[in-house]
């Protein structure tokens, strides 16, 4: 027993290390200082939020250091290259020191490498130590990475509600201390063992407990956090938030209590274990293998993938190099040669990484609307959203015996909001759409990032998940070039070109909805083919969904 409590106290530390590491969020913050202390147009800006994001394409670095050194030796590399990264931009920033723009550029890779590296470290604990309830595990890890902007506008407005460059200075030192306080459990990780039935029904009476603090702690940052005006306010606001996250210490106390909580709760809700269950075969394998031979051997269990009833261009795409069942194994050479791969590719490059250029711009798309004062409310509120759209990626689990549907179909769905929040922001320039339109394209963009996990490894094989997923995301920093630099050069295009046009220590500054009136156009046409293809690809995938489903209930109840 006192090993699975320290298996809970393992993911409660992975929480406090997202919740405080996803610095990348609050870009938006800093960055027109940023721009006003180095004298740089808004292209050169966006190669900066590049390189953040392409700390993204040496991820891997990461794994391969954790398979020889300990996790905490590797979160503590992190946790200095976040240090080096940050401390010195902000040493630049506060005109300390003077770096010439490729060093600040090196600094921000270095910056954005150290927050894949905390998400490896996370990724890892949450797979080592909860093999049968992975897919909860990380979904609800990974959630917490969305409210870091909110903690830290919190803390900002704690210390100096005025002082733009103080996010670079937490963001450099907060991480520092979240990992020290996360030490002590994960020197502590308890031996791999075999749950028993009844464990499992504590784990996911646990995980439900888990996911409705988490809803409270995303419901008290959003609703109060605009409260935060005053110093004062802003620490009683953010010794709450500390509350809530410190809260679930309390779980090893319910594991110890398991015979009571089998008695008095489970006796009377009922609760079902298959509710519970994950239809993400990287959970359970050896379900997995079954279901597998099971297909092969008769026949994908009468599923049917013949195309004799589809006709036209229509049929052959929908029918060309379909998968037959989930879970197969596909190497990267393979990878790259499957139709699914690339319509999913593009889903993920025009679904969600738009809606992180979105919050890399959100600094400049507020001060050119006219709501830079507004600024902390809307990246906290994009900070709380995303944390709901990847705590609802877990929907399709729990929802799973009431209302089944393919995860790619789930994925579809997810996209629906960001088309329309960037034809909203095209309509109109009004406050409340700009925060309805940010809201949407967050809650989307974060059920994209949390999901993508488990339909990589559905898709395309449990064992090859990790390098299939690292091929996967190099769409971000792609994405974040490309869709980065449009905004840029519409944006210094009407800047230097507008009557309105200004000068902040010699660094322009676009004022107006031209701003960035063509940059939506364009974002919301793509976010609009990100949807087609997502649709495609549920269409191509969901008979393999209905087929391993039909055979995982035949295998559980015969």
């Amino acid at each position: 027993m006192a090993g699975q409590s320290r298996k809970w106290m393992i993911l409660i530390a992975t929480t406090w290390i997202q919740a405080f590491t996803g610095t990348n969020f609050d870009f938006s913050s800093y960055s027109s200082t940023l721009k006003s202390v180095l004298e740089i147009s808004q292209v050169q800006l966006n190669y900066l939020s590049v390189a953040s994001d392409m700390g993204k394409a040496f991820g891997w670095c990461s794994g391969v250091f954790l398979v020889w050194m300990p996790v905490w030796v590797v979160l503590f590399m992190a946790t200095f290259m976040g240090l080096v990264g940050y401390g010195l931009q902000w040493l630049v920033i506060q005109k300390l020191i003077v770096l010439p723009y490729f060093l600040v550029f090196l600094l921000c890779l270095l910056a954005g490498c150290s927050i894949c590296w905390f998400n490896t470290v996370c990724y890892v604990l949450c797979i080592r130590n909860f093999q049968t309830n992975r897919a909860f595990a990380l979904s609800l890890s990974i959630s917490f990475n969305g409210v870091s902007a909110a903690l830290y506008t919190l803390i900002a407005n704690a210390i100096n509600s005025d002082n733009d460059t103080l996010y670079l200075f937490l963001n450099a030192l907060v991480p520092l201390f979240a990992s020290t306080l996360a030490l002590m459990p994960i020197l502590r990780q308890p031996p791999s063992q075999q749950l028993s039935a009844d464990a499992t029904r504590h784990y996911s009476f646990i995980f439900l407990i888990l996911n409705i603090l988490a809803v409270i702690t995303g419901l008290y940052l959003l609703l109060l956090n605009s409260l935060s005006s005053t110093a004062l306010k802003a620490r009683i606001l953010f010794t709450g938030a500390m509350i809530l996250l410190f809260l679930p210490l309390c779980l090893p106390g319910i594991v110890y209590a398991r015979k009571w909580a089998n008695r008095t709760i489970h006796t009377r809700f009922h609760f079902d274990l298959l509710s519970f269950n994950s239809v993400d075969v990287y959970d359970d394998p050896e379900l997995h293998k079954e279901l597998i031979g099971s297909d092969q051997s008769n026949g994908l269990n009468g599923c049917s993938f013949s195309a004799t009833h589809k006709v036209g261009c229509l049929g052959k795409v929908m029918e060309k190099d379909r998968l037959k069942m989930l879970g197969e194994e596909h190497t990267a050479r393979l990878l790259v040669r499957k139709w699914d791969f690339w319509l999913y590719y593009l889903a993920y490059f025009c679904g969600g990484t738009i809606g992180l250029v979105y919050s890399n711009n959100l600094g400049q798309i507020a001060q050119s609307l006219g709501y830079y004062s507004k600024l902390s409310s809307l990246i906290t509120l994009y900070s709380t959203c995303s944390f709901f759209g990847r705590l609802l990626s877990a929907a399709p689990d729990f929802l799973r015996d009431k209302v089944y549907f393919a995860r790619t179909g789930w994925l579809a769905v997810a996209v629906v909001p960001t088309p329309i929040a960037f034809f909203l922001l095209i309509a109109s320039g009004g406050e409340a759409v700009l925060r309805a339109s940010t809201g949407l394209i967050a809650l989307s963009s974060g059920f994209v990032f949390s999901a993508a996990v488990s339909i990589t490894s559905e898709l395309f094989g449990p064992n090859s998940a990790g390098i299939n997923h690292n091929i996967l995301i190099t769409n971000i920093p792609i994405g974040s070039l490309l869709y980065g630099l449009l905004a840029a050069l519409v944006y210094d295009d009407h800047a230097g070109s507008s009557s309105q046009e200004s000068l902040l220590h010699e660094a322009t500054v676009c004022m107006g909805r031209q701003c960035y009136m063509q940059t939506f156009i364009w974002w919301a046409c793509i976010s609009v083919l990100g949807l087609i293809s997502s649709f495609v690809l549920f269409l191509r995938t969901r008979l393999a969904y209905d087929c391993f489903e039909r055979s995982r209930s035949t295998t559980q109840f015969s």
